[in-house]
């Protein structure tokens, strides 16, 4: 399994004093572009293809709180990948140094061509690469319908 340890910051804490919530966020995208670069997705490359990710959503489940001084262990698994890597779903579980389960974020994304501006499946190789990442038990093939589950906006619900 992928993983990325953290040092909890002081700018990482807010009035409660314990770990914001955009921490959380920060340190799984952090994770995320460390998975990338380390598997030869870095900036350069990914630039050459006019690639780009984009986020469709995150959504985070608190156990514990983290406080500073302690490390924080952010964990990357494959929850979904569409059959031509154009629609990506991740699992982050973070672990303290106990190795305690204290949150866990379920985020699903996908590629954008940057020059047209529409999604856009991966090359071979990238898609590859991804495909290679450990994957969560409950793994999917995702399909486009997969990323409409939170698509209902208020003033369709008839609230």
């Amino acid at each position: 399994m992928y993983t990325k340890q953290f040092e909890i910051r002081w700018s990482d804490i807010d009035a409660n004093r314990h770990m914001r919530n955009s921490a959380y966020i920060d340190y799984m995208s952090h994770t995320r572009m460390s998975f990338l670069m380390q598997s030869g997705m870095d900036q350069q490359s990914l630039a050459e293809h006019n690639l780009g990710p984009v986020a469709f959503y995150e959504h985070m489940y608190y156990f514990r709180e983290f406080f500073p001084g302690k490390p924080v262990t952010v964990s990357l698994q494959l929850k979904g990948l569409s059959e031509d890597g154009m629609y990506f779903e991740f699992l982050h579980n973070f672990y303290d140094e106990k190795g305690k389960n204290c949150a866990r974020c379920e985020m699903m994304g996908g590629w954008i061509d940057l020059k047209e501006r529409k999604l856009t499946g991966l090359p071979k190789d990238f898609y590859d690469k991804f495909n290679n990442l450990e994957k969560t038990d409950d793994f999917r093939i995702l399909t486009k319908e997969n990323t409409r589950k939170f698509s209902e906006r208020p003033q369709d619900l008839n609230l």
